[in-house]
Formats: C-alpha cells, structure tokens, sequence
C-alpha cells in the first residue's frame, strides 16, 4: 500500500486539489445562497482567524516596537538640539551683558577725557591683573609707542586709581592707589571741609573688607565730615592737583582725640577696572 501512494503521490495531489477546488466553489455557492455560514464555515473561519491572529501578533508587536523606539530617538534628538540652542542662548545672553558693561565703561572714559580738558589724555585697556597683587598693580596695553611716560596719572571711571611706574613699548605698568606694597611712592591727598579748612594727608593702605582707602598722616585736628570730597593735593611732585580720588566715609581719633585715620571710598571700584584713561597736565 505504501509503494502504491508512493508511486502515485502526483496522482493523489491532483486528486486533493480537485477536491479543494470543489470544497472551495461549493462553499462559495452555498455561501451566496445563505444569509449566514454553515457551522464548518464558521469554524473554518474561526480557526484561520486564530491562527492568523498568531501569525500577525509578532508582526504588530514588532511595528508596535519600531514605532516606540523611533519616537525615543526623535524625543532625544530634539532634547539635545534644544539643549544646544539653551546653551547657546546663554552664551549670547553673557556676551550681550559682557559688551553692555564694557560699553558703560568706554562711555565713562570718554565723559573723563572730556571733563580732563587740562590735560593729555591717552585711553588704554587693562591686559593683565594677577590675584596675587590684585590691590597692587595691573597692566595695559598702551606703552612709550603710545605716548606713555613714567609717573603719569592714571584714572578710571570717575577718578583716579593709580599711577604708571614700568614703561615699555607697547605696554605699561600701573601702581594701584591701593598698592600696601612698602616700595609704594604714597599718593599725597587732600580733603576740604565746609569751613573752608584744608585736611591733607597720604593714601597709606586698603581696607579689603570694606573696599576703602585708608589715608593717614593726617595734617589737621579740622573737622572732616562724612561725604567730603578727597582729591590730590600734588605736594608730592609727581602727581597733579585737584584729581578726584573718594569722598570720606568716616574717621578715627587716636589716644589725643586728634584724627588719625580718615576712610575714603574710592570714586571708582578698583575691582571692576577694565579700561583706564592715562592723564599728563598740560604745560602752560
């Protein structure tokens, strides 16, 4: 029996086709002349809709996962394209606030070189101020090739913060009028009261908590009032009269009850210098 379906295997296929074929057209008929299927259809169709539903399951799953995964590398995408443009934003905003400051600051430099009108002005910026000698010294970028001279007033903001000490070519150094370096050649300055009396005395230190200019020596048991005006008084021979340096915030007496301190804030914040005007008084 075996060797029989063996041999005539292409013969039994036919046949199960032919029958597959009938299968197929009688259901068709049966199905158009019916308002509803028979129980084998339904069965039928109940048992290819299973076996369907199994066959297609791993395919959604599958859509379902690409679909999701898609979305994670759009929703990343777009997260670090925003995290750029947030950085970048920042970075305008600080260059904005960086330029608006430095303008300021030019501006302040014109209105002293305009009120300066005795005297040769050259504008210079700052290039280099180490934390080590913060209080003492800075360097800009204008030199002799500039016009630069040793003992030039230098000033910034409203007033006076230093003076040039190192010349060289293209760049200077500038001593701080709060320089408590023992080398300083101490500013020489004068505070003028209501009663017309005059109170002379030196720059001699910097009060870091206070950010004040500490002047001693005082010439006078005077009065000398809150808000007073503090300018150079030039009888130290180096540098002009009548520069603004501070207006006084208060004083201290010593063990006589005479004045010996007088706390000046100073007309500029000598912490935020980033350009200076370099002043010589004009020859008459």
């Amino acid at each position: 029996m075996r060797d029989f379906f063996a041999k005539h295997r292409v013969i039994s296929i036919v046949i199960g086709l032919f029958i597959a074929v009938g299968l197929m057209a009688g259901s068709i008929g049966i199905r158009n002349n019916r308002n509803t299927p028979t129980i084998v259809q339904q069965i039928g169709n109940t048992v290819v809709g299973w076996f369907g539903g199994i066959v297609n399951y791993p395919m959604n799953s599958a859509n379902g996962t690409v679909s999701s995964l898609g979305q994670i590398l759009n929703a990343y995408s777009e997260n670090k394209t925003l995290k750029k443009k947030v950085s970048a934003l920042e970075q305008t905003q600080t260059t904005n606030e960086t330029l608006k400051k430095e303008n300021k600051q030019l501006k302040a430099e014109l209105e002293l070189n305009n009120s300066l009108t005795d005297y040769t002005t050259i504008t210079a910026a700052v290039t280099n101020r180490t934390p080590s000698a913060w209080e003492n010294q800075l360097i800009i970028n204008k030199g002799s090739s500039s016009g630069v001279k040793k003992n030039m007033a230098v000033l910034s903001g409203s007033g006076l913060i230093g003076r040039i000490v190192e010349v060289n070519p293209t760049n200077s150094k500038v001593e701080l009028i709060s320089s408590s370096s023992e080398s300083t050649n101490q500013f020489s300055v004068a505070v003028d009261n209501e009663d017309g009396d005059t109170v002379n005395g030196l720059i001699s230190g910097y009060d870091t908590k206070t950010s004040q200019l500490v002047m001693s020596e005082v010439s006078s048991s005077a009065a000398v009032k809150k808000g007073a005006k503090v300018t150079t008084n030039g009888l130290g021979g180096v540098t002009p009269k009548g520069l603004y340096v501070g207006k006084v915030v208060k004083t201290t007496k010593g063990s006589g009850g005479e004045i010996d301190r007088i706390y000046v804030e100073p007309a500029t914040n000598l912490n935020d210098v980033n350009y200076v005007t370099i002043a010589e008084l004009n020859e008459d």
